[in-house]
């Protein structure tokens, strides 16, 4: 799913409060269009944005003109406000961020024609987690560590993180921020209705676990009344990698698969168990298309859909674009990190990144650097951060609650983060992962088990890995 644009409009505009206006390109498979509301800062929010500004260090980059290379425009449209970040960067520093034009089927190929031919773009959005270790492999990036200290004050809180794109001897992502990969979205009156427990009152008691999960979901689901517990795109993911254990992930500097680990078989098992009981919205009689047709929501308003798990993006918006979740102002829209294994007290957050990739051949990575600062200053304010949960409030009207929660899941995302590359390392991984990371809870009676899954796939998966292995270099392009 290509879900970066809409992270930057939504997502990471409101977890830093510097956007205040997006429009463009859906982020669903279809590229369908959409637009996503104009959010303007009042007197006041402006006036800290200008005083922020004005304790931020001096930055030294000659080369003004920073390229970015993308499927979207990082700049705001004609008549909509400038992001606090790009108006820090262009107002205080001179900087100016030039679009290179691209599609999302075309934006690879677009980069390794203009790095081939010496005519590089400098940054590239690190955002859809597909970017690493392909990247790096394919030399279509460089290692950041030249430009971004990681030991400095500014960078530090993101090392850890940043350490999991740590390849060949080099940091490959400028990150600026670690984000939560999916949510378990749930309408309030559909639970009350139905006669369960509120998740969130069982994570406030330390019993939102894979039980209680499992539960509520047998519960619920009546087929004959078109009840179903999940739907969506993204549950198996967003269940599977509560193990703490991503099914593609990097070790010594090596990619690896994960599909025999001991807590993957474990939660595997549970979600074969599980979907045994027809939990899942049977999209196999729907085209292969939750309800709806989109997987936004449907199904939650109508208290048909129990959990939707997806990005926070999918609510981070005017209540006229949430309704098919419920109603906002009533308080009937919540959510809640994914459950957690109840032998343990860890919650493992699937996560994503924000941040940037600097692309190889970069003409200008001195002012690359300059405006990842920018945008980590900002991340970093208080004040900033304070007018992002005004503008949930005030332009999404989102309750106290909500606006916690968000706060706490972030914070989760960032002490316990599952970073999953099947998406980064080659097409055919990604392929195959497609159909891996569905197949026990597959709707439609074709679910597997992941016994049976492994031997299916296994063995092919090891054989592309192995080829991408033997691709990696002896030491970073630079």
């Amino acid at each position: 799913m290509k879900l970066s644009k809409r992270i930057l409009a939504g997502v990471f505009a409101l977890s830093t409060a510097m956007s205040v206006a997006a429009c463009g390109k859906s982020d669903s498979s279809s590229d369908s269009s959409s637009e996503i509301p104009v959010i303007d800062l009042n007197a006041k929010q402006k006036e800290v944005i200008d005083k922020f500004a004005d304790t931020l260090p001096d930055l030294k980059f000659d080369n003004k003109e920073v390229k970015w290379l993308s499927h979207y425009d990082i700049n705001p449209s004609d008549g909509q406000s400038k992001s606090a970040d790009i108006y820090i960067f262009e107002e205080k520093y001179g900087g100016k961020l030039k679009w290179v034009q691209s599609t999302w089927d075309t934006r690879y190929d677009d980069l390794a024609k203009y790095v081939m031919s010496k005519d590089s773009p400098d940054m590239f959005p690190a955002d859809d987690m597909d970017t690493f270790p392909m990247g790096a492999i394919r030399a279509m990036f460089q290692p950041v560590d030249n430009y971004i200290d990681y030991s400095s004050d500014l960078w530090k809180d993101t090392k850890d993180a940043a350490d999991a794109f740590y390849f060949n001897g080099g940091h490959y992502v400028a990150l600026i921020d670690v984000q939560p990969n999916y949510v378990c979205i749930y309408n309030t009156a559909c639970v009350d209705e139905a006669g369960l427990d509120q998740p969130k009152d069982l994570f406030d008691k330390g019993e939102w676990n894979w039980d209680t999960f499992e539960e509520m979901c047998i519960s619920f689901t009546n087929p004959d009344e078109q009840k179903y517990a999940l739907d969506g795109y993204w549950y198996g993911n967003a269940i599977s990698e509560t193990c703490g254990v991503p099914l593609i992930g990097l070790k010594d500097g090596k990619v690896v698969q994960n599909l025999g680990d001991p807590a993957i078989l474990e939660i595997q098992e549970r979600m074969y168990n599980l979907q045994k009981n027809n939990v899942v919205f049977p999209r196999a009689e729907n085209n292969w298309a939750p309800r709806g047709g989109d997987g936004n929501g449907y199904g939650l308003a109508t208290h048909e859909t129990l959990f939707y798990p997806m990005g926070l993006w999918g609510i981070e918006a005017n209540p006229a674009k949430t309704e098919n979740y419920g109603d906002v102002e009533a308080g009937e829209i919540m959510f809640v990190p994914m459950p957690t294994n109840p032998k343990g007290d860890t919650y493992y957050v699937s996560s994503r990144v924000h941040g940037f990739n600097l692309c190889t051949g970069a003409p200008n990575p001195e002012g690359f650097a300059a405006y990842c600062a920018v945008q980590k200053y900002c991340q970093d304010s208080e004040e900033i951060s304070k007018v992002g949960d005004e503008q949930l409030a005030e332009n999404y009207k989102w309750t106290e609650d909500m606006i916690e929660m968000r706060h706490k899941i972030y914070d989760m995302a960032a002490e316990h983060p599952v970073f999953d590359f099947q998406n980064g390392v080659s097409p055919e991984i990604k392929q195959t992962m497609q159909d891996v990371s569905q197949a026990s809870m597959i709707s439609g009676g074709n679910q597997i088990t992941w016994t049976e899954c492994r031997e299916t796939y296994e063995t092919g998966l090891q054989y592309y890995i192995d080829k991408e292995n033997k691709n990696i270099a002896t030491e970073p392009t630079a």
